[in-house]
C-alpha cells in the first residue's frame, strides 16, 4: 500500500457524515431546547404583563399600614379602637372593595363602603399630572379587594397572655388578572404599638 492509498483511506473515513439516527437525535434534542425556551418566555411574558396589578396590589396594602399608622400618631382613634369590629375596634373585617376613605379619613373603617369607589390615576397624554379625568388615566380598581386583619401578640413567655401594647396588622389584597383564572394575594405584616 503506498503513501497516497493510505492518506486517502483516512481522507474517506472521516468524510462519511453523520447517519439518519444521528440526525434524528439531534433534532430531537434541539426541539427540546426550544420548547423548555418558549415555555420561559411564556412565563416571563407573563410576569410582565401582571407587574402592574402586583404594583398596585402593593401600594394599596401599604396604604392601609400607613393609614392606620397615622391615626394612632394623630390620635384620631384611641389604642382600644385599633382592632377588627369583632374585638371592639373600627376595622372592618374580612374583603372589603378598594373604596376612598370615609369621613373619619382611615381606610378600612366602616363608613368607607359609603364612599366612592377608589380611582387610580395617571398622567394622560401630555405627560402632565391633571388631578381629573380626562385629561389624566383613570383606572378602576374593581378587580381589587382588601382585607384588615389585627391581632394581639403573644408574650412569648407566656403564650396564653399577650402584649397589651403591641399588635400585628395584616393587610392581604387579593386581585385577578387577566392572565390568571385564579385571584393573586398580596400580604403585608406590620406590628403596631401604642406608643409613638
Amino acid at each position: 500500500m503506498t503513501t497516497t492509498q493510505a492518506f486517502s483511506k483516512r481522507v474517506n473515513r472521516g468524510e462519511q457524515g453523520f447517519t439518519l439516527l444521528e440526525c434524528l437525535i439531534s433534532m430531537v434534542v434541539l426541539t427540546v431546547g426550544l420548547i423548555s425556551l418558549l415555555a420561559v418566555l411564556t412565563v416571563a411574558m407573563t410576569a410582565t404583563q401582571t407587574s402592574g396589578e402586583d404594583a398596585i396590589a402593593k401600594k394599596l396594602a401599604q396604604e392601609a399600614v400607613e393609614s392606620i399608622y397615622s391615626a394612632r400618631d394623630t390620635t384620631n382613634v384611641t389604642w382600644s379602637q385599633i382592632e377588627n369590629v369583632g374585638s371592639g375596634g373600627i376595622f372592618v373585617a374580612g374583603l372589603q372593595a378598594i373604596n376612598q376613605p370615609g369621613v373619619d379619613g382611615i381606610i378600612g373603617t366602616a363608613d368607607d363602603s359609603a364612599a366612592l369607589p377608589q380611582v387610580m390615576e395617571t398622567a394622560g397624554n401630555t405627560g402632565v399630572y391633571a388631578g381629573t379625568c380626562p385629561p389624566d388615566n383613570c383606572t378602576s380598581l374593581t378587580n381589587f379587594q382588601r382585607s384588615i386583619t389585627i391581632a394581639d401578640v403573644a408574650d412569648p413567655s407566656n403564650p396564653g397572655n399577650p402584649y397589651g401594647n403591641l399588635r400585628q396588622l395584616t393587610v392581604t389584597v387579593q386581585y385577578t388578572t387577566p392572565q390568571f383564572k385564579l385571584p393573586k394575594t398580596y400580604s403585608l405584616v406590620s406590628y403596631i404599638s401604642q406608643y409613638k
